[in-house]
């Protein structure tokens, strides 16, 4: 380091610190990046050692000798649950001979949402977190470490330490200062502003749409959206990604931040969305439903959402990864950005090439989805 040499710790989880000391760092305006939610993550053992996650937070103490700065870091024996797909890098290490696990995951597991991965109180301390990334990939022979879903703002930090970059898209939804959901619809073109509002009325009919947070959150919601959890990711990736305590402990811990969006049917749930509210962003996560009802993914994921951000001043809804579907229903797509730290010269160079040709692909792309948004043009 220019500055002088820094002395990091490797944590045995985030549950080895406080809630304090790491949020001191994280900050309130992500909740996914709070003790509170990564805590939960392994006090539930949805993350640990048996799941292919080990927590392995790097840390640096400040003067006072509490964490200065800190990094939420896994070392990884699968590439499942990142949502920055590098299967073929693995595969392709490993026929050259190499061991591609473990691996080094610098994210919040099973998050596709962009966010801060320094968390400082001291700006001058962020360089020191990659640079100790770094030495855990070198101390342990590892064979690459990987930051993903990056804050833009974090990019450069990056590039300067030479770690590669990567570009990908999702569709965020942004307030552009509307006053109601009606509002919003009379910014899109008429023949989309009637599809919205006949796909709106067919969801609903017969149902009652409920939202639920805080202290009105209970065991029972919980055990409803458990069911529609499961059976959404046991067809999208064949075995759960949460257990079942890690809702209890979100709900407890981070109930004031936490948005279930339910669906009934004579009061009996049949479908919800489960969202993270955020200081300026609704944060989409989960849906799951019991029954098959035309359009109610779109009611309960995307407009819902989009009225809750304006009844409540948020700037945007983040609705998830993937989803060309979400362009018609005013989702604009946005670059998200991965880091990568490849320690073998050779194949670094072979993943450099490919990522130069993606990262035009990608950009390509947004630009051309860019021209179907569903909006009046000028």
């Amino acid at each position: 380091m220019s500055g002088g040499p820094i002395t990091a710790r490797v944590a045995s989880g985030v549950s080895a610190f406080s809630a304090e000391e790491w949020d001191r760092c994280a900050g309130s305006c992500n909740p996914f990046l709070s003790h509170a939610f990564l805590s939960a993550l392994e006090d539930s053992e949805s993350v640990d050692f048996r799941t292919g996650w080990q927590p392995i937070p790097i840390a640096i103490a400040g003067p006072d000798g509490s964490p200065a700065a800190v990094m939420p870091a896994y070392a990884k024996s699968h590439s499942q649950g990142e949502y920055v797909f590098d299967h073929n890098w693995a595969h392709a290490y490993e026929r050259a001979g190499g061991s591609y696990y473990p691996k080094l995951q610098i994210a919040v597991p099973f998050t596709p949402v962009p966010g801060r991965r320094l968390l400082t109180r001291n700006p001058t301390l962020a360089p020191g977190l990659i640079a100790a990334a770094e030495a855990v990939v070198a101390q342990n022979g590892l064979s690459s470490a990987h930051a993903t879903f990056l804050e833009e703002a974090e990019l450069p930090l990056f590039e300067r330490a030479g770690w590669l970059i990567r570009v990908d898209r999702q569709f965020h939804w942004h307030n552009d200062g509307y006053g109601d959901f009606d509002d919003f619809l009379a910014s899109l073109s008429s023949r989309k502003r009637k599809a919205i509002r006949k796909e709106r009325a067919a969801a609903v009919e017969g149902l009652e749409i409920e939202h639920v947070t805080g202290s009105a959150l209970t065991e029972a919601h919980w055990d409803c959206f458990w069911h529609f959890y499961q059976d959404t990711g046991s067809r999208k990736w064949g075995r759960p990604y949460l257990t079942r305590a890690f809702f209890s402990l979100l709900g407890e811990r981070l109930g004031d931040r936490v948005l279930l969006i339910l669906a009934k049917r004579e009061g009996v749930p049949i479908a919800g969305a489960l969202n993270l509210i955020g200081e300026d962003a609704l944060y989409g996560r989960y849906w799951g439903a019991l029954e098959e009802v035309p359009f109610l993914h779109f009611e309960l994921s995307y407009y819902q959402a989009i009225e809750f951000a304006i009844a409540h001043g948020l700037t945007r809804v983040e609705a998830g990864a993937q989803g060309e579907h979400k362009l018609s229903r005013g989702y604009r797509p946005v670059p998200t950005w991965s880091a990568h730290f490849i320690a073998d010269p050779n194949f670094r160079a072979a993943v450099a090439e490919y990522l130069e040709a993606e990262r035009r692909a990608v950009e390509n792309e947004i630009d051309y989805l860019g021209e179907l948004m569903p909006f009046k043009k000028a």
